[in-house]
């Protein structure tokens, strides 16, 4: 063995007692619920990447429990709106009345919910982290069926920065969210699937 060769492998010890950065830990799922459950209004700008790989933009407004809605950006302008635990989507290029759906039947409904608890039995399906966030996989245990939604957090202090959607087929919907207004106040109009559906004469 040379000298240059015998001076690494004296050395390559050495590096494995060097300290690594300690390991983030991933947020606590109570930390996590108690968070989500804080929160009544949110308004954000949001980027949404599709199953299709295409990106779309908008402006989302959450009212909790059982409310949001997603204002599409140009040239898209479609509308998106949960109330009454219903969904409606509203295609601005048709002039058709929305389609729409039970809220209970999409996993957005989990964190629109009025007493989020993820520490619920099969409601969490995976939970970790990153280096940089904190992931939890969550589905409505009574209907798993419908998908699944991942939420990103990071910490210090809890923040929702992200969610995927994977839906019953198993495409996926990303939502990024941008910097968030809470606890503003927010019109029942804004969620109001009826008024929006007649003063769009479908």
């Amino acid at each position: 063995m040379g000298r240059m060769n015998r001076r690494f492998a004296l050395l390559a010890p050495l590096a494995l007692l060097v300290p690594l950065p300690a390991l983030a830990e991933k947020i606590p799922l109570g930390t996590i619920s108690d968070y989500l459950n804080g929160l009544t209004t949110v308004e954000s700008d949001f980027t949404q990447i599709n199953s299709d790989g295409s990106i779309s933009t908008g402006k989302i407004f959450i009212k909790r429990p059982g409310r949001v809605r997603f204002e599409y950006a140009p040239p898209d302008r479609s509308l998106v709106i949960a109330g009454g635990q219903q969904v409606a989507i509203f295609d601005a290029k048709s002039n058709q009345p929305p389609e729409q759906y039970p809220l209970k039947r999409t996993p957005l409904n989990l964190i629109l919910a009025e007493n989020i608890d993820l520490a619920r039995a099969s409601m969490v399906v995976g939970h970790a982290e990153d280096g940089t966030s904190t992931r939890v996989r969550a589905q409505d245990p009574e209907y798993p069926e419908y998908g699944t939604i991942e939420l990103v957090f990071t910490a210090d202090p809890v923040e929702l920065r992200q969610w995927v959607i994977t839906d019953d087929l198993g495409s996926q919907t990303t939502v990024i969210l941008g910097e968030m207004k809470k606890g503003g106040q927010m019109g029942a109009r804004l969620f109001d699937i009826t008024a929006e559906t007649e003063s769009r004469g479908n």
